[in-house]
């Protein structure tokens, strides 16, 4: 996959050698701190019990190392005579095979100056380490986590570009010594770092809210913190007066991306980095109702993320909010929090309109997502890619926040199954997440290959997600009996290439990324007028929808007729995706819908062209995609419809068990069974509405 708009921290080095990318350092010694404790090993799949907490903050305190704010012009922060340190977390940890790890910077590393070429700290990884601590801070009324809080945001608001014309914005990079590096090899943009709104300056946004809400109010009984809550939402204010020189100062413009408008207000063109501004935009309108200046900025960041939601359970990408308006082709789920800021911030405003977007996402695109494998990197459009803490934490944050909102709680079955994903329901089978140590793997490749080290990002958006389980004890307890992923049976890909050709031929390409897209495969079919292709499927016992993944060209170029035998199942146009307008490519590479499902038992669909098209692959959707997960003593089914009407199945109940189900509709409502279906739990049978989903429970008697 090649690496979307900007890639995280953590996506340039644990999945360096998938994108393409060249690997950063991986020693540095460090004698001011011990290595955090071995993960354990021996006891690394039982589950801890439900009353022990699971937020082990042991790990990111190993991380956190105290840095001098020299006297740079243009840079200051809260006390900063009285108190010229603070605190910010090492980039990477590589883990060893004692279980030890060694906290590791960006890039390579200068011996002769202990610089690295992108620095030891940055500002991504400060902001949301903030906000583990605040949370933490919040829930337990832990005060060495409201100390962290304190300095992290102190070296935060440093990095800040106080004065000059790019007062507001943030530098990303900070090294060892405490020095700035606004220009980091490779170079990332904007350049310097402070030139331009950025995702850094976004989390920063968060942060900030998070933490004058957290301290509003709260820092009159510590002296050294008199006047901290206001610094902090001063400093906010100053990151908002950046934004509105830049892009919130289109609020109300739209700009085209081939041919289909998106919102030309959102934070470096990403619902992603909006989402995390407005994570901290609501908490500080939450804190401060009278705060117009950060309620604008709520209310224009929401209206464009939700501008951004996209498709239907019958059209791609099936309800996500796309995170980026330079693709319609994309999604990612790191930066995937964007469900969850327009349900923290609907309800402020007064806005149930805007929640319909967040619901679409969690209710209808989130069961897809995991019944297809999981949290994904990415869905390019065609789904397989590696899985990280950071994907998974946002679909659990966006679940949970929009249950609440909604009061649609569907979609906490939906969280707990998604949450076992930390304690060994994945594609290794081992734990991402260790409650002993407070470590969380670096990320799980496509074949279950898991990448041991456990760096800043993995260990921030773990922790996240532990704190909210520890804040929902019935939720924690349903997630910690999910220890084994059994069986997904979702979305599938099928490629154009494996099919017969008649008036056409497969084109490789040396690159799949097309600047908005990946070619699955790196290669796709080209027919010419009057061509065809006819692809073999696995076969199937229910019906399935059949997505053609086409490279529509701008100008129109006549369609093509789909068919499964003497059964017709639609057309796809072969052109008429209009200007690229945003884009970085012409055309669009795109899943389109049939009108009609392919029939159960079919295994054949043939292509005929009537113009000239681009056929990438198949995407093929069960009318009903489940996934199943399972520990000791129970197992658990969710069952996602995409069937035009409500479908009864019948499953097997194993033997010694019984077995529940809940319905829940396209918003992740309860749905009770009619009169002539009460009692099918004991027939073994179940009842998917239309659009919704429905979850089985088996539990040994």
């Amino acid at each position: 996959m090649h690496a979307p708009h900007r890639p995280t921290r953590l996506t340039r080095r644990a999945f360096g050698a998938s994108l393409g990318l060249a690997a950063v350092g991986t020693t540095l010694a460090v004698d001011a701190a011990p290595a955090a404790a071995a993960a354990p090993a021996a006891n690394a799949s039982a589950a801890p019990a439900p009353s022990v907490p699971l937020t082990n903050l042991a790990h990111l305190n190993f991380l956190l190392d105290d840095v001098p704010l020299p006297p740079v012009p243009g840079h200051t922060t809260f006390a900063l005579g009285e108190r010229p340190h603070a605190k910010a977390p090492w980039t990477y940890a590589d883990g060893h095979p004692d279980g030890t790890y060694t906290r590791v910077g960006g890039g390579t590393l200068d011996p002769a100056t202990g610089h690295w070429s992108q620095g030891a700290y940055n500002a991504d990884d400060i902001a949301r380490a903030a906000v583990v601590y605040l949370r933490h801070w919040r829930l337990r009324g832990d005060a060495l986590s409201r100390d962290h809080a304190v300095e992290l945001l102190r070296t935060l608001t440093y990095l800040q570009t106080a004065t000059g014309p790019n007062a507001g914005n943030v530098v990303l990079w900070q090294q060892a010594d405490g020095s700035l590096n606004p220009s980091a090899e490779p170079v990332e943009l904007p350049d310097p770092s402070d030139s331009a709104e950025s995702y850094w300056l976004a989390r920063t946004v968060w942060a900030l809210g998070e933490g004058y809400a957290a301290f509003a109010g709260a820092d009159a009984g510590v002296a050294q913190l008199a006047g901290f809550a206001e610094f902090l939402r001063d400093r906010l204010h100053l990151a908002l007066s950046a934004l509105s020189r830049q892009s919130l100062g289109r609020y109300g413009t739209w700009a085209s991306a081939d041919g289909v408008p998106v919102p030309a207000w959102l934070i470096a063109g990403g619902a992603d980095a909006s989402a995390e501004a407005v994570l901290g935009l609501a908490a500080c309108v939450r804190a401060a109702p009278s705060d117009t200046v950060a309620r604008d900025a709520l209310a224009h960041l929401t209206e464009g993320i939700a501008a951004m939601s996209s498709g239907t359970t019958r059209e791609w990408p099936f309800g996500a909010i796309l995170p980026w308006t330079k693709s319609r082709s994309l999604w990612h789920a790191w930066g995937g929090l964007a469900p969850a800021a327009v349900a923290s911030a609907a309800p402020l405003l007064g806005r149930d309109d805007l929640l319909e977007a967040a619901l679409r996402d969690t209710a209808q695109f989130t069961p897809q997502l995991l019944t297809t494998g999981g949290a994904d990197n990415a869905w390019s459009p065609t789904p397989g890619e590696a899985q990280i803490a950071y994907g998974v934490d946002s679909r659990l944050q966006s679940l949970l926040a929009t249950a609440d909102a909604a009061r649609a709680p569907g979609l906490e079955a939906l969280a707990a199954v998604a949450a076992g994903w930390y304690f060994g329901a994945n594609r290794s089978g081992l734990p991402a997440y260790h409650p002993a140590t407070g470590t969380a793997i670096d990320g799980i490749e496509t074949d279950g290959r898991v990448n041991p080290n456990s760096g800043a990002e993995s260990t921030i958006h773990a922790l996240l997600s532990m704190l909210l389980l520890d804040g929902r004890p019935a939720l924690k307890a349903r997630a910690l009996e999910i220890q084994r992923s059994v069986e997904h049976s979702g979305l599938t890909v099928v490629e154009a290439e494996s099919g017969a050709i008649s008036g056409g031929e497969v084109v490789t390409v040396p690159s799949a990324w097309t600047g908005e897209a990946n070619l699955s495969g790196a290669a796709y079919v080209q027919l010419t007028q009057g061509g065809s292709l006819t692809v073999t499927l696995p076969a199937s016992a229910q019906p399935r929808y059949v997505y053609p993944i086409v490279q529509r060209t701008i100008e129109p170029a006549g369609d093509t007729a789909w068919s499964s035998g003497s059964v017709a199942l639609g057309t796809t146009p072969n052109g008429g995706a209009g200007e690229a307008g945003l884009t970085d490519a012409p055309g669009v590479l795109l899943p389109l819908t049939l009108a009609q499902a392919l029939p159960e038992g079919a295994t054949r669909v043939t292509a005929r062209a009537r113009g000239p098209v681009s056929i990438d692959a198949l995407l093929l959707q069960p009318q009903i995609a489940s996934v199943t997960v399972s520990g000791d003593d129970v197992t658990t089914r969710i069952l996602v419809s995409s069937a035009p009407r409500t479908v009864e199945r019948r499953v097997d109940v194993p033997q010694g068990c019984t077995m529940t189900q809940r319905a829940f509709d396209a918003h992740g409502r309860a749905v009770a069974a009619p009169p002539n279906l009460r009692g099918l739990n004991r027939s073994g049978r179940v009842r998917i509405v239309a659009g919704g989903f429905t979850e089985v429970r088996f539990e040994r008697r």
